[in-house]
């Protein structure tokens, strides 16, 4: 996982979701949390889900020049993107938190990577 460089509108496409457009070393600072496997897995499938949302949206908000066109479809991806987090338990804060844990450390970013390389495998 890599930091992503966003347009402005991505960015508000992504809430203040902001696992992908806050730097992670910001995130990071504090104690790290402890994560389960259980987690991890649910961070996994969730990244898979929201990087397909982030790829079907994104190209749609670059394009338009229409303010309300643009917040229709921030407020559809927005949605999605909730009921991912949702559907795997996890509540924006707490995947913020693993995601920058993640980018924090070499061995949990190697078991997320591998773990998120067999979601996308599944999809």
């Amino acid at each position: 996982m890599r930091e992503i460089a966003l347009s402005e509108k991505s960015r508000s496409l992504i809430l203040a979701l902001v696992f992908l457009c806050l730097s992670s070393a910001a995130l990071a600072q504090g104690n790290s949390p402890k994560i389960s496997d259980k987690e991890l897995a649910a961070f996994a499938k969730a990244y898979v889900e929201v990087q397909h949302i982030r790829a079907q949206y994104e190209p749609s908000l670059q394009k338009t020049k229409d303010s309300k066109e643009s917040q229709r479809l921030q407020q559809e991806a927005n949605a999605k993107l909730k009921k991912t987090l949702d559907r795997q338990g996890l509540s924006v804060d707490r995947y913020n938190k693993i995601y920058a844990a993640v980018n924090a450390s070499e061995d949990l970013r190697r078991k997320a990577l591998k773990m998120v390389e067999q979601e996308r495998r599944k999809s």
